[in-house]
This record gives C-alpha cells, sequence and structure tokens, in this order.
C-alpha cells in the first residue's frame, strides 16, 4: 500500500457502472502544474494510458490566483510555461498491482523528478471557480436531458453470446444513432445477411429480452462490396425507447381534429367557388380578384353551400381513401400509424395529410408498399371521379349539373388536359369556358394533390417510396431535383411556392432506417415507383401557352 501526500480532493461525480472494467484496481495519480501552480487529483483505471487520462479533467488544488485554464492540448500533452521554475511534481498512490504494472509506472516516472513531499497541510482550494461548477452541471445536464445510452455490461454480453463465427465477427464498434447513443458493430459476415439476421433478432431476444432493436445497414465508409455479393454490412444496436417513435399525445389527438375541420371548411368553399357563375358579382371579385382582401357578407354564400357539399364530400372522399390505402397496407405487417394530420388547402381543398410511423418498419419493401398504398388508393378514387365527370360533362342531359369553369384552369397539367381535351373536344376545350360537372373538379383537385403527396422528397409518400425502392442516396439526388423544379416553377405552378414552403417546414427529414435496411426490393416495386413519379411529373408539369394553343387546350388568344 503506497502512501498519499500532498493532494487535496475536489468535489466530482463520478458514475460507474457495473462494467467489469470498473471492477478492476484503480489508481490515484496526482500532477502538478507549473503554469498554475495547482494539483490535480485523479481516479483512473490502471489500464488507461496518461494519453487518454489527461482527456478527463478533474480541477481542483491549491490555486492561489484562481486562474482557470486547459490542462490539455488538442494532443492531451500538458500546457507548461517555460518561464516558471517551478517544477512538476507527481505523486501515484496504488495497491497492489502485478509487476508488469509496477514495471510501467517505473518506466513512466523515470524521467520525471521524484515526488516533493511535504509534512505541511496543503492548503484546501474553495470547491472549483464558478466556470467549473457551470461546465461540471452542463455535462451532468446533457447526460440527464440526451437519450439513454447502451448498457455496456449488455454490449460485452451481446458481443460474447450473439455474434461470432457462425454469424457475423466483430472487428470494431462505432457509435450509432442520431446523438451516439447506440453501439455500430462492423465485422464480416458468415453467411446469407437475411438469415444471419433472423437468427441475431431471435438470440438478442433470448439473450436480453425485449430492451434492444437491432438494425441491419450498410457498412459506413466501406471500401469494397461483399464477397458473397451486395454491399457490405454492419449491426447497429438501439435501445427501444431510443429507436422507437413514441405514442401519439392527447394534443396531438385534439390538433388533428382542428385542422380536420379547418379541411372541411375549406372543401366546403373550394365547392362554392366551383359555382363561379353563379355566384354574385362581390362574390365572384372575391373569387378571382387577386388585389381582393375584405370577403364578401357570408350571407351571400349560405344559399350556395347545399349545392357545394357534394364537391366537398368528393374532396374528403380522396383524402379518406388515401389515408385508408395506408392503414390497410400497414395493418398485415404490423406497422403502427398516427392519425392524420390533415392539411387545408382554399385552392385544392386539401394539401393532403401527415402520417408518421409508430413502429419501426421491418424492412424495405414494406416501406415501399404502405408508401405507395396510400397514393394508388386516393389516384384510383379521383380518376375514377374525373373521367365519370368528363362522361357526365359531355351527356346533354346533365347540363343542369354543370358549372362554368374557366378553359385556363386546364393548362394547369399536362396529363389532365390532355385527357379532358380527348374527352370533351377541340370546340368544348378552345373556348373562354368550358362546362363540366363538379365530379371533374373533384377528381382533378384528388389526383393534384395525390401528385404532390408523391414527389419524391423527404417524408412525403414519394419520398418514403425512392427511399425504400432505391435507397437514401438517390432520395437526397431526387430531393435536390424536386426542390429546384418546384422554386423555378416548372412543375406545380402557382402552388409550386406554397408547397415547396410546406415540404420544407414539416415533411423535409427523410424516413428513419428500417430493421433490415439492405435488402434490396423487388424489380415489379422499383417499377411501380419509376411509373408513379412519372406520372406525378405528367400531372403537376403545366402547359405552356404556344402547347396549348396548339393542341386547343384553353382560349390562348383571340383572332
Amino acid at each position: 500500500m503506497g502512501t498519499l501526500t500532498s493532494f487535496s480532493f475536489n468535489a466530482v461525480n463520478l458514475r460507474f457502472t457495473s462494467s467489469s472494467i470498473f471492477r478492476q484496481r484503480v489508481g490515484v495519480q496526482v500532477f502538478g502544474s507549473r503554469k498554475l501552480n495547482t494539483k490535480l487529483c485523479y481516479l483512473i483505471p490502471k489500464e488507461v494510458s496518461r494519453e487518454k487520462f489527461l482527456k478527463f479533467r478533474c480541477f481542483c488544488g491549491t490555486n492561489n490566483s484562481n486562474n482557470d485554464a486547459d490542462y490539455t492540448q488538442n494532443d492531451g500533452e500538458i500546457k507548461e510555461d517555460s518561464s516558471n521554475t517551478a517544477s512538476s511534481t507527481e505523486s501515484t498512490v496504488t495497491t497492489a498491482s502485478p509487476p508488469e504494472d509496477k514495471a510501467v509506472q517505473e518506466k513512466r516516472t523515470s524521467n520525471e523528478l521524484p515526488p516533493s513531499l511535504s509534512s505541511r497541510p496543503p492548503n484546501i482550494a474553495p470547491l472549483g471557480s464558478v466556470y467549473n461548477d457551470f461546465q461540471i452541471d452542463s455535462f451532468k445536464l446533457m447526460e440527464l436531458l440526451g437519450p439513454e445510452k447502451v448498457d455496456p455490461a449488455d454490449v460485452k454480453l451481446i458481443k460474447d453470446k450473439l455474434f461470432g463465427y457462425s454469424t457475423f465477427w466483430v472487428t470494431k464498434e462505432e457509435p450509432f444513432g442520431d446523438l451516439g447513443e447506440g453501439i455500430l458493430f462492423l465485422g464480416n459476415l458468415r453467411g446469407k445477411r437475411e438469415d444471419v439476421f433472423a437468427k441475431l433478432q431471435t438470440q438478442l431476444a433470448e439473450i436480453v429480452g425485449d430492451k434492444y432493436n437491432l438494425f441491419m445497414v450498410e457498412e459506413p465508409d466501406s471500401e469494397a462490396p461483399d464477397p458473397r455479393g451486395g454491399p457490405r454490412v454492419s449491426f447497429g444496436l438501439l435501445r427501444k425507447e431510443v429507436s422507437e417513435p413514441g405514442p401519439t399525445t392527447l394534443w396531438q389527438y385534439v390538433i388533428a381534429i382542428l385542422l380536420f375541420l379547418l379541411t372541411i371548411g375549406s372543401s366546403v368553399e373550394l365547392g362554392i367557388a366551383s359555382q363561379i357563375n353563379r355566384l354574385p358579382p362581390e362574390v365572384v371579385k372575391y373569387f378571382t380578384d387577386p388585389n381582393a382582401v375584405d370577403p364578401p357578407d357570408m350571407e351571400l354564400l349560405y344559399p350556395f353551400v347545399e349545392s357545394a357539399l357534394p364537391l366537398a364530400y368528393g374532396v374528403l372522399g380522396v383524402l379518406l381513401f388515401h389515408e385508408l390505402g395506408h392503414f390497410l397496407a400497414a395493418f398485415p405487417k404490423k406497422v403502427k400509424l398516427s392519425i392524420p394530420f390533415f392539411i387545408p388547402n382554399i385552392t385544392l381543398g386539401s394539401f393532403g395529410a401527415i402520417t408518421q410511423f409508430k413502429s419501426i418498419l421491418p424492412d424495405r419493401s414494406t416501406q415501399v408498399d404502405i408508401s405507395l398504398a396510400g397514393p394508388f388508393a386516393g389516384a384510383a378514387l379521383s380518376f375514377s371521379m374525373f373521367a365519370v365527370g368528363l362522361l357526365l360533362s359531355s351527356n346533354p342531359d346533365a347540363t343542369g349539373d354543370l358549372v362554368q369553369v374557366p378553359s385556363m384552369l386546364f393548362q394547369g397539367s399536362l396529363l389532365l388536359g390532355l385527357i379532358s381535351r380527348a374527352t370533351l373536344g377541340y370546340a368544348a376545350m378552345h373556348a373562354a369556358t368550358v362546362s363540366i360537372h363538379p365530379l371533374v373538379i373533384a377528381g382533378w383537385c384528388g389526383l393534384t394533390t395525390t401528385a404532390f403527396n408523391m414527389l419524391p422528397v423527404g417524408c412525403l409518400d414519394g419520398g418514403r417510396a425512392v427511399q425504400g425502392a432505391y435507397g437514401k442516396g438517390a432520395l437526397v439526388g431526387f430531393g435536390l431535383t424536386t426542390y429546384t423544379l418546384l422554386g423555378l416553377g416548372v412543375i406545380g405552378g402557382p402552388l409550386s411556392l406554397p408547397w415547396g414552403l410546406y415540404v420544407l417546414i414539416c415533411q423535409r427529414t427523410p424516413e428513419k432506417p428500417c430493421l433490415n435496411d439492405v435488402t434490396e426490393v423487388g424489380t415489379w416495386r422499383k417499377t411501380a415507383v419509376t411509373v408513379a413519379v412519372f406520372l406525378v411529373v405528367l400531372t403537376l408539369l403545366p402547359v405552356w401557352d404556344e402547347l396549348a394553343e396548339e393542341l386547343g387546350i384553353g382560349l390562348v388568344s383571340t383572332f
């Protein structure tokens, strides 16, 4: 047993886990600083080297000047003032250690002066400066507020019992997760990745229970693909409470209900605006004049509410059918979805809805299926209403149910304008106004909303589908292209700016990875995503005046 002399302890809160690393012998080392005339006390494991140890700073000792300084440089060396002639001292007090440990200690202290012994009691400094106390408290606060990290004891247990020659041979560990709260195991795969992953998931539940989630992801910064084919894989470990989304709160339910009520109002307003040829002049001016600010007397709109309800029902039906498609695709996969948050819009009735995943997706195929199910369901209902509305618009017996809309409306979409031109004919489309059934407006708005939500950016349905089909790297390229086209107004027309702002504020972040984020999806899923994105571009691409005049879509010029 050594002797401890000339030292002082400050109030330091050290948190030790039950890991085997901290159950070994520790040494107390006292380092003197020439610059600050301060003695620093440390309690460290015997195996920690001097370089690594100096990264941990403990502020205490006899500092008469009360000056705070950084005791380490970037490379971990102690800063010393060459103008100060005071000698540096070091005292080491350890418990009994093996001979090789003593040899390391003797080698480490051979080039330094012997410790200075003093019979005088040390001058006890106050419990650190305000800055040091604040720094330590900040570290504690960050630890309390940050996500809970993986238990080192569990990491050792998993490495010993989960990985091995028959599954995955671990060669390196790195932080994993948004804040480094998990562990990423890098190494060599010893079998087919899907079989190994299924085996590891089963064994993980047997070893630590329902405590962690195991992710199979592509190895970051991999220099070469896996010899068996495909990318090299790694396995990430996160606590379930960290990796899984939280439940829907009461306030979120309240907000969702309020947004749905506002969406009903915007859908009814769309239905009223579709009857523009029947509305009073002051109401027409409010809907058509961009400089009109003051709304008209609401009593003037009451007679038109009842006739606006069918169109409102159509718009709301498309929205609900869209969300139903998501839920029907998620149910067999046991994926939980949040309540939809509808986004009201007076031009289309709604911008769609934000629906969050409330559980981790098992694989990328599930991500593609759930993402496409909603838009496909909404597009099917919207196109049905659009087609039936066009047929009714060309029927002479349905004249009393038709409404007059500006022909320039059909220039908003190349695909829908061409379909309308083929159905209604040149004479009907090449006029100032076109008589159409309200179902055409409902179908048009539903298809446009569906197309906007299928844009390959962020966590929109299109962004999720592209990420699942082609990976997050492809989504970055698609997203930049989409933002550029929206910013230039190439797609979306007058709605490109408000939609781009909506995506940037609410939907810009890509979806989190799946548990199995490596296995590729089938060819038909990639084909479905590609075709969907192509149709989205045709739907949101406006018809420029020269082409519209040539095709007879709208009355561009008169002679």
